[in-house]
């Protein structure tokens, strides 16, 4: 348990009839980035909240140690262990930012004098600094989301759980907050993630899991998940009927489009391969006017695991090369 930040086995959660989590496996490596996907109503929010000790899990489910504490038997040193910020802002907009980090810092039970160095040094490393004085209720979506990580971070947990921490916010302030997250993990924090965001996911997270009718469908780096989905291709469109009878004729495996004058074939998008079907138009005086790869992404992943859409491979989102 030593160099895992989270570890639960079995989580599980009903409410009446209805079983949000079924038996949820998690085990997350200290000073790692982990993201847990999944639709609207899979369960995201609730296994936060029993991994923060905000509600408790179901009779059934296993062991869960947080910061290497049991969580049954010492939920506050589980408290002191880690930090929350979740899907509504915890600011309260009517005082300023920096009572807002004071107010936190009381509740830390540090002295005053701790409590006005860590905001300052907090307020500063957020980029706050300026706004202060101001009335929360004054700050942009992102400024508050920026304040919002400040106060989680007045009692300097070891585990953070972000819960859609960049919902609302626009492209350069979600951007911003990656930044702030990767910032958290470099310094040792561990950060357990969840987001609508199937882009954000790949961007941040070293571990993945997509959680489906209250169980992981499927868990691995991003990379990992997507070799999971078939589909790859490569499509070369021409101008010249000519050329593209010569194409069809000269490659194998082709599924040929007569009116559009295109070619699909089918490719894991690798250097190699790329290289070997260049050479091969190259070595038959073919040249395509246009050739796009299409590699499954977390999009395909997702539908594929949750049941939005088994004809993705074929709806393909292209980069021109």
């Amino acid at each position: 348990m030593t160099d895992l930040a989270i570890a639960a086995n079995g989580l599980r959660k009903s409410y009446g009839d209805k079983t949000v989590l079924d038996g949820v496996d998690l085990t997350v490596p200290e000073g790692t980035i982990f993201s847990l996907l999944g639709p609207n109503g899979a369960g995201k929010t609730t296994a936060v909240k029993i991994l923060s000790t905000l509600i408790s899990a179901d009779p059934g489910t296993g062991d869960i140690h947080i910061g290497g504490h049991n969580l049954a038997a010492d939920p506050q040193a589980v408290r002191a262990t880690i930090g929350v910020t979740g899907q509504f802002s915890a600011v309260d907009g009517l005082i300023t930012g920096e009572e807002n980090m004071l107010l936190m810092a009381d509740l830390h039970h540090l002295s005053k004098s701790e409590g006005r160095q860590v905001t300052a040094e907090l307020l500063e490393r957020f980029d706050l600094v300026e706004a202060a004085k101001k009335p929360a209720s004054t700050y942009s979506g992102g400024m508050k989301r920026r304040l919002d990580i400040a106060m989680t971070l007045v009692g300097n947990p070891r585990i953070i759980f972000l819960d859609e921490p960049t919902t609302g916010l626009d492209p350069r302030s979600r951007h911003n907050m990656w930044q702030i997250i990767r910032e958290l993990v470099s310094d040792g924090v561990t950060v357990f993630l969840t987001t609508q965001y199937l882009e954000e996911a790949d961007e941040l997270a070293d571990r993945i899991a997509v959680l489906n009718d209250g169980r992981i469908a499927a868990e691995g780096t991003a990379e990992e998940l997507k070799r999971i989905v078939p589909g790859g291709h490569v499509r070369l469109r021409f101008t010249d009927p000519a050329a593209y009878q010569s194409a069809a004729s000269a490659l194998r495996e082709v599924t040929r489009d007569d009116e559009s004058l295109t070619l699909q074939l089918p490719s894991g998008g690798s250097q190699r391969e790329l290289r070997s079907l260049l050479d091969r138009l190259d070595s038959a005086g073919i040249e395509a006017d246009e050739l796009t790869v299409h590699t499954p992404d977390l999009d395909d992943v997702f539908f594929a695991l949750t049941g939005g859409g088994a004809d993705i491979p074929n709806q393909p989102k292209e980069s021109a090369r």
